[in-house]
């Protein structure tokens, strides 16, 4: 099974480089081209490509990402509150360069400073990560997977499925709609590829 994982595309939070983690803001129209640009990326790479499943944080923002890379309607998209973004707490909607010195040094290495209060540990992220992706490993009859969620989450999305000893891949941070294929086999993971928007 081939596991894809995506950050949904820009949005005017993105833009104006605020923190964005559980405020539902939709993309904006360059993220919309972002989504469209990444489905027609892997359809040149592999024409015959669908997706048995695709899911998605229930936030607008991945849905809209997850249909439009997954070739399926908002509808079918599968929401799971699992790959929702980070809870930045009384940080959220906070300009990046104003964030204060816990968050700032939590937010750039997370493996030496703890999470300010208010704000989602580490912990808890690589938790429910793992609980969302042994799920989708026992799936059966189910060649390729799509999941489309947030900048934080799938840093560790990714530490889980590469196997890292403290659960999070933190750097390079993902880009917009940036996407991660990885292969499981009988709990063996592998990432196949990262595909990049030109």
């Amino acid at each position: 099974m081939r596991i894809w994982l995506t950050r949904h595309g820009q949005t005017r939070l993105n833009k104006e480089r605020l923190m964005q983690g559980r405020t539902d803001e939709p993309l904006n129209e360059t993220g919309i081209r972002q989504a469209e640009a990444m489905r027609e990326l892997i359809l040149k790479e592999e024409p015959s490509l669908t997706f048995d499943a695709v899911y998605a944080s229930p936030l607008n923002r991945a849905v809209t990402t997850a249909s439009i890379i997954g070739g399926v309607s908002p509808e079918s998209v599968i929401r799971d509150a699992r790959i929702i973004e980070t809870d930045f707490g009384r940080y959220e909607l906070k300009k990046y360069y104003l964030l204060g010195p816990a968050m700032s040094l939590y937010w750039a290495l997370p493996e030496v400073f703890p999470a300010p209060s208010s704000v989602e540990s580490i912990a808890s992220m690589t938790e429910r990560s793992r609980a969302f992706l042994q799920e989708l490993e026992q799936k059966t009859g189910c060649r390729n997977i799509l999941a489309a969620c947030h900048g934080g989450i799938l840093r560790a999305l990714s530490g889980y499925m590469e196997d890292r000893p403290n659960g999070i891949k933190w750097r390079p941070k993902p880009h917009n709609c940036e996407v991660r294929v990885y292969e499981t086999e009988n709990g063996v993971h592998r990432l196949v590829k990262d595909i990049l928007l030109p």
